[in-house]
């Protein structure tokens, strides 16, 4: 299996050893070539190896013990799976004698694992276990998803019986994927006949950042862009008007709903209210099963965005009237100034502005740094505030939304890349629920950058209750210093409380010549307003209001009101 792995371009496997695994470790410790990636969790180890997948592009490989070991790596591999990036997972098993009896620490993984893979079998025997082994491989790297092969804890210490499975590499093949010519055809006719013309791209617009441009040019049309595909998108884009949905800019929401012909590329935007209500919609998507399923497609293109672009561009008239993309970009600058603004220290007030902390981080960062994001406020600032270049790389749990996914992904992408800068801006409550893998750093030399936003508090859950218009409940947190905690275990810890001090203290840590992390004390109540307020959340949002002070807890509202209001009056 070793072997196997190794001619197929895998380096590293992540994971905890335990006794069903041992035939693996042995092996891995036998080899020169992979190493064994020791974490404190199996959730992190699968969190670190789609951050592999996703920096490398090549099949990255996680492993679990029998029972809970292989269990734990769910949430990981879940997170992977919609992500769309290559992973194997190994899931030790029980005895197959014992299989179906109860035994200790007995599941049925194979099944557990189905929703979150492309492929899950349970390899029983020797003979069988090459064979699987090859096509859970193929499997994740020609669908760029999670395969899970099951094995006995017995198997892994046996020889193989059929080695010609396995003496072959399983590497990704290349294809050129594009729809029909009559169907580009159609497509070109009904955007040529279009005056207001928007695109709207993803993650799949990955590689086809030049064609994207020369069609821009070409219809005049505004781009914007959805969060997995900021990092592919933004830069260097003179068409670009910003993001859309709930952590987006109003500018990219107009750009959207005053489409005459909205098109897709690459994109599975779920959001549907943020979809316009009566343009004609053209969809490219590698997967055909994704098209239609967040709005009412008019004309479905399967192919990849950087093909069908190519053959669809020599079909297309230039437009002359360039009404809508000024109108547009208008929009952007202003409304862009508008977010720049609150990206400063404010007068050395305290807390510190959340905004600040991440445009900072953006500045001080390397040009090719590697961003991993926690799922919540962090996502927001990162989302507005991170300028990605062509060369940076932003990662995070962005279709899953798993809490706790910046530092398991920053484990991942620094394995791969030792010398790169990578950083983790992870919020408190997330750092804390997988608070181990700060000794990871240290026991595996792995100079990762923790920013935390520490708020002490769930925020962004705090703001979902604001919005439904519920009193925040069970949503505060008592934090430790997290600066004393890093020190203590062997990080460069630095804690910040006023804003004068965090330039020069994110300097020191991201020059640093090993782990650092930095506690930001930053404002709670910080909002983030959507580009687009529906009159149900509004109204949450009054009901909130009036039922804190009810609550007797006019201070929170007060505080609100300082945070937010008051302090743009300032501005």
């Amino acid at each position: 299996m070793i072997a196997f792995l190794q001619e197929s371009g895998v380096r590293r496997i992540y994971g905890l050893p335990g006794d069903s695994l041992n035939g693996l470790t042995d092996a891995i410790r036998r080899s020169d070539v992979i190493t064994w990636e020791l974490v404190r969790h199996e959730e992190t180890a699968a969190f670190a190896a789609a951050a592999d997948a996703a920096v490398t592009g090549r099949l990255a490989v996680c492993a679990g013990s029998c029972g809970p070991g292989n269990l734990h790596l769910i949430n990981g591999l879940f997170d992977a799976q919609r992500s769309r990036v290559p992973v194997l997972a190994i899931a030790a098993h029980i005895p197959r004698a014992e299989i179906g009896s109860q035994y200790f620490q007995e599941s049925h993984p194979q099944e557990l694992f189905a929703e979150c893979s492309v492929y899950s079998e349970l390899a029983s025997t020797p003979e069988m276990a090459p064979r699987i082994l090859a096509m859970a491989a193929r499997a994740a790297v020609e669908e760029q998803g999670v395969a899970v092969v099951v094995v006995p804890g017995e198997v892994f210490s046996a020889k193989s019986a059929t080695p010609q499975w396995v003496t072959r590499p399983v590497l990704p093949t290349h294809s050129v994927v594009h729809p029909h010519t009559a169907s580009l055809v159609y497509a070109a006719e009904r955007l040529n006949a279009a005056k207001n013309v928007t695109i709207l791209a993803g993650a799949g617009a990955a590689g086809a950042h030049g064609q994207l441009l020369k069609l821009a040019r070409t219809l005049q049309a505004p781009i914007v862009h959805a969060l997995r595909g900021k990092e592919f998108v933004e830069y260097d884009n003179p068409y670009d008007v910003g993001m859309t949905g709930l952590l987006g800019f109003a500018s990219g929401y107009k750009a959207i709903k005053e489409a005459e012909v909205l098109l897709l590329l690459g994109t599975d935007f779920p959001y549907t209210q943020f979809y316009p209500d009566h343009a004609y919609v053209i969809q490219v998507d590698i997967r055909g099963r994704n098209i239609g399923r967040r709005t009412p497609v008019d004309l479905p293109l399967v192919g990849s965005v950087a093909d069908t672009l190519t053959g669809l561009q020599p079909l297309l008239e230039p437009h002359d009237n360039g009404d809508h993309l000024d109108r547009c970009l208008n929009h952007y600058r202003k409304t862009r100034r508008r977010i720049d603004s609150l990206a400063l220290n404010d007068r050395d007030r305290t807390p510190i502005r959340p905004e600040y902390v991440a445009d900072q981080v953006n500045r001080l960062a390397s040009h090719d740094a590697v961003f991993t994001v926690d799922v919540g406020s962090p996502v927001i600032w990162a989302a507005r505030y991170l300028q990605m270049n062509g060369h940076r790389r932003l990662l995070g749990s962005f279709n899953h939304g798993s809490m706790a996914c910046a530092l398991p992904l920053a484990i991942g992408a620094q394995s791969v890349e030792r010398g790169r800068q990578i950083v983790a801006l992870a919020g408190d409550g997330g750092l804390t629920m997988l608070f181990g893998e700060l000794v990871t750093l240290v026991q595996n030399r792995l100079p990762v950058k923790i920013v935390v936003f520490n708020n002490s508090s769930l925020s962004f859950v705090e703001l979902e209750m604001k919005a439904a218009g519920i009193v925040n409940y069970g949503t505060e947190l008592t934090n430790p210093d997290f600066a004393a905690v890093a020190e203590s275990i062997g990080l460069l810890g630095r804690r910040i409380e006023h804003p004068g001090d965090l330039p020069s203290a994110l300097a020191d840590a991201l020059s640093h010549d090993g782990p650092a992390l930095v506690d930001v004390v930053t404002a709670r109540q910080e909002l983030s307003i959507p580009p687009a307020i529906t009159a149900e959340q509004a109204k949450g949002f009054s009901l909130y209001a009036i039922r804190t002070i009810l609550a007797g807890r006019d201070g929170e509202l007060l505080d609100l009101i300082t945070t937010n209001v008051a302090r743009r009056i300032l501005d």
